[in-house]
């Protein structure tokens, strides 16, 4: 029985330790997500509320707020993701490689983009 008890708190350990790296990543990636939004000259608790915060991004990247509605369009919603995605590198002026960071490596390039040097400058049609 003794085994058991040390299996027991090990897995106890482990989901702990598991759940509190998660829980600091999360914290982490809102701070980063904070930045951005005040970058982008909107304040900064805009990017913590559920849906507004999408409509917030959608605001930042493409001009128009509203267009997120086409998230809950099946199939729209990944492509409007990855032109999204784009189009938040565009108007920081990044490339495409960063895109391609931003699509693939988001822990390393939204603090890039947060803390870096990059400035939000839009090139909306007026």
């Amino acid at each position: 029985m003794p085994e058991q008890q040390y299996f027991d708190s090990m897995m106890v350990a482990m989901l702990s330790t598991y759940w509190v790296l998660w829980l600091a990543l999360g914290i982490f990636l809102i701070v980063c997500t904070w930045k951005i939004f005040e970058k982008a000259g909107l304040a900064g608790w805009e990017s913590i509320i559920p849906i507004y915060n999408a409509y917030c991004m959608y605001k930042i990247t493409w001009g128009n707020g509203w267009l997120f509605l086409l998230t809950f369009v099946p199939i729209v919603n990944v492509i409007m993701g990855l032109v999204t995605l784009y189009k938040l590198a565009v108007v920081f002026g990044k490339g495409i490689g960063f895109f391609l960071g931003l699509l693939f490596l988001q822990i390393i390039f939204f603090p890039i983009l947060a803390f870096g040097d990059a400035e939000y400058t839009p090139n909306f049609p007026t």
